[in-house]
């Protein structure tokens, strides 16, 4: 499956490949920024003029599934101690879901033939990002789902979003996270037919995957679909032009509406639907 930023709506866009030449040359600006003013010879990064936020939660016990996930995290202790050498050493076993804890969508998730984890372009994963806030609408009513209007308002307050951006969008769920009931809006094990929590909605998704082009999504909640969906068709309209989704992002709060740069990289899993990843954010001071 072939997949390209540019939107395929009728109004002119740049050519996709401009769009990735763009790209990489904000890339480029970025590394050698942080490289400047360290010494000849020696491989440093300066990020004196930028922050680095994590915006992943951590895998542990308490990480939170889909309640119809047949597992959860495990972490089974293989060694741990001193060796007869009388060195440290420790080994562990990890088991996990595709789909839990900080997570990437990969679009086959939700498209047949689609592109899966370890096919989905590098340059999708590292971008240029915007924030949305929809916090104040999700805290009135917690099934809230992000509208064409808030991105219109965004784009009249934050200048246009263009192709080839990550759009993460904030609803404050993440300060719920560990409590599933508070997070996920019930917590009856083994049935997600009474899940409440805000997210992106179609009309959202529409314009962000068809007239903006853009490289991915992101959420602070448990799904790029709000918590009542049984279509799932923001799932469905982005994968269709092979856009990924980060799930249960958190520190959206920490970011600007526009300014970071985010770099998305998840486990490389041959032929996976998903996997967790580790989402950064780098902000200029």
């Amino acid at each position: 499956m072939t997949s390209s930023f540019a939107s395929t709506a009728a109004r002119p866009r740049l050519p996709a490949r401009r769009i990735a030449a763009r790209r990489v040359a904000i890339l480029t600006a970025l590394v050698v920024a942080l490289f400047a003013g360290a010494p000849r010879g020696v491989a440093a990064l300066d990020l004196s003029q930028h922050r680095l936020i994590d915006l992943t939660h951590a895998y542990d016990e308490t990480t939170v599934y889909w309640p119809t996930s047949p597992s959860a995290f495990e972490l089974q202790e293989l060694a741990a101690g001193h060796t007869e050498a009388g060195f440290y050493y420790s080994a562990y076993k990890l088991c996990t879901p595709e789909h839990g804890g900080t997570h990437m969508d990969a679009p086959v998730h939700f498209a047949e033939d689609a592109l899966s984890v370890e096919q989905v372009e590098l340059e999708r994963l590292v971008g240029q990002a915007v924030v949305i806030d929809v916090s104040a609408s999700a805290a009135a009513d917690p099934d809230y789902r992000a509208t064409a209007d808030d991105v219109a308002r965004f784009e009249a307050a934050h200048g246009k979003i263009e192709a080839g951006t990550i759009v993460l969008l904030r609803t404050g769920w993440s300060a719920r996270w560990p409590d599933r009931k508070a997070y996920l809006g019930d917590d009856t094990p083994g049935d997600a037919s009474n899940l409440h929590f805000p997210s992106f909605g179609a009309d959202a998704a529409r314009v962000l995957a068809d007239e903006r082009g853009v490289a991915m999504i992101g959420v602070d909640t448990a799904s790029i679909d709000y918590g009542p969906s049984t279509d799932f068709v923001v799932h469905r309209i982005v994968a269709a032009k092979g856009i990924p989704g980060l799930e249960n992002l958190t520190g959206l709060d920490r970011l600007p509406p526009r300014g970071a740069t985010v770099i998305a990289l998840p486990m490389k899993i041959a032929g996976g639907s998903g996997a967790p990843v580790r989402v950064v954010a780098i902000v200029p001071r």
